[in-house]
């Protein structure tokens, strides 16, 4: 999901190659930077797959658990309904309703 904001790769990282010129950078501490970058890189990607399976996982859950709410809810006004022990037709259609959404899925 992130990997599309992320311009460069380890590898890129690794591959880059500096113009040397008279006065410029020592070429194994642009090296041993490099390294160190390299390794945050990778270890920063890790971080985000492991984020991003955690995510799934909790929406999965979250998912499962509002199901689980609907379906108790309707299961106590089932039970309400039917405690009065005068069934209308008015009540009779509002179970059905509450059937319908919990059968098509919606709130």
């Amino acid at each position: 999901m992130y990997q599309d904001r992320i311009v460069l790769t380890s590898r890129d990282i690794l591959e880059k190659e500096f113009k040397i010129d008279t006065r410029g950078y020592r070429p194994q501490e642009v090296d041993k930077f490099l390294d160190l970058i390299i390794k945050d890189y990778e270890e920063m990607n890790a971080i985000i797959r492991d984020l991003e399976r955690e995510k799934k996982q909790l929406v999965e859950d979250n998912i499962s658990l509002k199901q689980e709410v609907r379906n108790l809810k309707t299961k106590i006004d089932v039970l309400a309904d039917s405690d009065t022990g005068n069934t209308t037709n008015a009540d009779m259609l509002r179970r059905i309703s509450k059937l319908e959404k919990i059968i098509y899925g919606k709130e």
